[in-house]
Parts: structure tokens; C-alpha cells; sequence
């Protein structure tokens, strides 16, 4: 999972290159890290044909709904998209530690870490 943050009334689907550039998935075995996912569920806030063929240039399957005033091509998957529900009961799981749901930090780079030590926390209290 890859975190980006931005100001509360910026249009998140901005900022879709910067998690695309920074997410580092591992390899089983050796070898260094892939640049891209597999395959990614989006919310209808990514849905442009720009983020698509971006995908569709770095080989990554996407699972985007289209709005309504799109023209709507292809099936979509909505077992995968179901499964995006996980990544929205994380934030708000995380959202239990007070400085994270009323954002109390002056800077981003403190408030970037809060989220990362959080998601860490999460990760290591999961059940195997």
C-alpha cells in the first residue's frame, strides 16, 4: 500500500502518477522490486481515459467503475471491485489513533509518518 498525501480539497485522481511512481511490490525469492501491481481497484474518482491507458502502458489490469457520463466499453469486475472495501476498512481502522483522525501535526512529512508507523501497526497486529 503506498500513501500520498494531499490538502483536504485537492481531486485525489491528481495524484494517481505519484502512487503509481512509488509503490514497490516484492518479489518472492530474489531479485529487485516490481514497479507496479499487478492489477488495481479504483473509485470512480480515478476514472478518466488517462489513468486508464496509463495502466494500460505499464501492463496493470484495472478494476475502475465509469461515471455516468462516460461512455461505457469493456465488462467490469465486481467481485474484484468488492475487494477494495479492505483498503477503506484499513484508513478508517487507522483512523482509532486520535492524532490521525483530527490531524493535530504542523507538517505533512510528521503526518505522512503517523500513517506509515499506523499502517504498521495494523500490519504487525494482523491475524496469520
Amino acid at each position: 500500500m503506498t500513501l500520498v498525501l494531499t490538502p483536504g480539497q485537492r481531486n485525489e485522481c491528481k495524484v494517481f502518477r505519484q502512487l503509481l511512481a512509488q509503490g514497490a511490490v516484492r518479489r518472492p525469492g530474489r531479485g529487485r522490486p516490481r514497479l507496479h501491481p499487478d492489477r488495481m481497484a479504483c473509485d470512480k474518482g480515478y476514472s478518466s481515459a488517462e489513468n486508464r491507458g496509463l495502466c494500460r502502458r505499464r501492463g496493470i489490469r484495472h478494476t475502475i467503475p465509469r461515471r455516468q457520463n462516460e461512455h461505457r466499453t469493456g465488462p467490469f469486475d465486481r467481485a474484484t471491485y468488492r475487494l477494495r472495501v479492505r483498503v477503506e476498512h484499513t484508513i478508517n481502522r487507522c483512523k482509532q489513533f486520535r492524532s490521525l483522525a483530527t490531524r493535530y501535526e504542523k507538517t505533512a512529512a510528521h503526518h505522512r509518518a503517523l500513517w506509515l508507523i499506523a499502517f504498521s501497526i495494523r500490519w504487525i497486529g494482523r491475524d496469520h
